[in-house]
């Protein structure tokens, strides 16, 4: 099965600090793969790179039929944008809303890059739109001011937007901000769903056992590029993750399911 996305040999830099040298990392169909570290290691650059929006250092990255030069920064140019934007969709951490708009009219962004220059949403395209809110629990919002929402219903926003772009790659940074527990199993139950078979995922998580529930993969991110990945089963450990964020962890289990705590 071909990835969806391919990394070979990538070194990622920030600044002074090393995100990741020599990362090799495929992302097949049906995967879910959390991205886990301490604050400041370059989790959300990483996540940047590896949709096509920032340039690695070295290299070389395949998004679906499209392999992305690595070039420096200031020359760096996505390669197909619009083309990438139906392929790869990407949750940032923070949401901007610079203009009034209605819920549904911002969950309606997400159908941009399928539309032409000049067309407007059709019919189609509002019941994807009218779909992902529902999802979310965001219907009978639809006609509200964005800017009247809580922050946890602006980051379901956010999510129902993602998902009317119907990616088949989701680049998730910080996906559960703002949500409450009940939320946050709902939120990764239904990406859960929607990656059983032809999409993938990526996710900044910072809950190790959220990671190990709902991803199958993992990447762990040590700093000074130092990286380690595999399944999720052998790698979130409570050895490695004392190592990762610096300060021990134990682990509880209740049957098949996985906690990791201070000790």
């Amino acid at each position: 099965m071909k990835p969806l996305l391919y990394a070979r040999g990538l070194a990622v830099r920030i600044g002074e600090v090393d995100v990741c040298r020599q990362l090799d990392l495929a992302v097949e169909p049906g995967q879910r793969w959390a991205i886990l570290g301490k604050n400041g290691v370059g989790k959300s650059t990483l996540l940047t790179t590896l949709a096509g929006l920032r340039a690695a250092d070295t290299g070389e990255l395949t998004l679906g039929e499209s392999t992305l030069a690595v070039a420096p920064a200031p020359t760096f140019q996505p390669s197909a944008p619009k083309s990438l934007a139906c392929f790869r969709g990407l949750l940032a951490q923070q949401q901007s809303d610079p203009f009034p708009s209605t819920v549904l009219e911002t969950a309606l962004v997400g159908r941009h890059p399928h539309l032409g220059r000049w067309d407007w949403e059709s019919a189609a395209d509002r019941a994807i739109a009218h779909h992902a809110l529902t999802a979310l629990g965001l219907a009978g919002l639809a006609e509200r001011e964005v800017h009247s929402l809580s922050g946890g219903e602006r980051q379901r926003l956010a999510i129902a937007q993602l998902l009317t772009q119907e990616p088949k790659l989701f680049l998730l940074d910080e996906p559960l901000t703002h949500l409450d527990l009940a939320h946050q199993v709902a939120v990764m139950e239904l990406f859960r769903a929607k990656t059983a078979h032809d999409a993938a995922l990526i996710a900044v998580l910072h809950d190790p056992g959220f990671a190990v529930r709902y991803c199958d993969h993992a990447l762990l991110l040590f700093g000074a590029g130092e990286w380690l990945s595999g399944a999720s089963r052998e790698i979130i450990t409570s050895d490695n993750l004392s190592r990762l964020y610096g300060y021990p962890l134990r682990e509880l289990r209740d049957g098949a399911t996985r906690w990791f705590v201070p000790t």
